[in-house]
């Protein structure tokens, strides 16, 4: 396996990765304005895939009002360093 193989697939698994946890973001965001029970095992795993993403955030970033925008702050990040990486390896 070539570098640029290496390189593709590291590339793909990235991206992958990204858009995965871009798709729970958005999931979460929207189950935040129904309060859904962490008793479920769906949410909870949502919740756990992107708390290590947004709680750092949220640190960071202030609410407005009672808005959190820490899952856009989030989703826009992880596709800078998408393109980034897709600059670089290409």
């Amino acid at each position: 396996m070539g570098f640029d193989e290496v390189g593709r697939f590291f590339l793909f698994f990235i991206s992958t990765l990204i858009y995965i946890l871009n798709f729970a973001i958005i999931i979460r965001a929207l189950m935040s304005w129904f309060s859904p029970s962490l008793e479920n095992p769906i949410v909870r795993f949502v919740f756990e895939i992107t708390e290590p993403v947004l709680g750092p955030l949220r640190r960071i970033i202030p609410r407005i009002g009672m808005i959190d925008i820490s899952p856009i702050v989030a989703i826009l990040l992880m596709n800078v360093i998408l393109q980034v990486l897709e600059s670089t390896l290409r």
